[in-house]
């Protein structure tokens, strides 16, 4: 089921064109990820979405329902990159504080904290809290009412190594539940493994979309190679593999992807002397420059 809907969406401020018609669906249990360079269009594409703005152009639907209407927002969730919460309450109180405005018993805002790891500071002062507890308390905020949609701006800002794994953790389980989730995020290197699909904006347009697998087909890369030598088997692994530099001990060539079959075979003929060897296929980060690059 699509929960999310873009249908040639466009936003002008002034002589400006912030969004060009873009269309793009999110559906249900899906993480899509949303990257652009700063002034690419997302903040303006997340603040269509929840009703904020209104376009000049296109539609926008969330399960059918206008963006800002009673239902839109019913079944919406919003968490900021910087969320800002009065320092005085504690976060149960924040917590218990929306649960009310949701509609929602108060009795749950014990259990929305444990979720994102703020139990034993839900009685301390959010005025005590480090930026990273402050986005858990924003997270929390953004689980009240079980969200058909999740939209996510930088949602890790601040969280430490740990946190954020156990934060992708939880998207996973609420996507298991059916939960759609957009989320932008610069930390490329999350975004990699822990999303379905992957959209790039450029300049208010979106340059393409599709899995990490299409896009590396796209950007048609190479990929790196790197070969560690038997001990005294260095000047024959260079001898076998003429095009690779040494470095750091190891010898590492690049090839495209076309050539990876008979790379694999010159690595097996060469069992005696490699002692081990990694392929690397392209980052997130490589494919995602070289795509940006094309389109500016």
């Amino acid at each position: 089921m699509t929960i999310l809907t873009l249908s040639h969406l466009t936003k002008r401020y002034g002589p400006r064109t912030a969004l060009g018609d873009v269309s793009l669906s999110v559906s249900a249990g899906e993480r899509v990820a949303l990257l652009g360079h700063n002034g690419a269009g997302k903040s303006t594409l997340m603040k269509l979405v929840l009703g904020l703005i209104h376009a000049d152009g296109g539609e926008v639907a969330i399960a059918g329902h206008a963006p800002g209407s009673p239902v839109a927002r019913a079944l919406t969730a919003y968490l900021p990159e910087n969320a800002a919460f009065h320092p005085a309450l504690t976060g149960r109180e924040q917590i218990r504080h929306f649960l009310r405005l949701r509609g929602e018993p108060v009795s749950k805002a014990e259990e929305l904290l444990e979720r994102v790891g703020l139990g034993d500071a839900a009685r301390r002062r959010i005025g005590t809290y480090s930026k990273g507890m402050r986005q858990r308390v924003g997270l929390a905020q953004a689980l009240i009412g079980a969200p058909r949609l999740m939209i996510l701006d930088e949602p890790t800002s601040g969280l430490d190594p740990v946190s954020r794994r156990e934060f992708y953790t939880l998207l996973d389980e609420l996507a298991a539940h059916g939960t759609a989730i957009l989320l932008s995020s610069h930390a490329l290197s999350e975004v990699e493994a822990r999303t379905d699909r992957i959209v790039i904006l450029s300049k208010g347009c979106k340059v393409t979309e599709g899995t990490l697998g299409d896009l590396r087909t796209e950007a048609a890369l190479p990929l790196t190679v790197s070969l560690r030598p038997r001990a005294g088997q260095g000047a024959d692994v260079a001898a076998r593999f003429p095009e690779a530099k040494e470095h750091n001990g190891q010898w590492v060539m690049d090839f495209a992807q076309a050539q990876k079959h008979d790379v694999l075979g010159r690595i097996t003929a060469a069992a005696d002397q490699i002692e081990d060897f990694d392929i690397h296929p392209p980052s997130l980060d490589d494919i995602y420059a070289h795509i940006s690059s094309k389109a500016a």
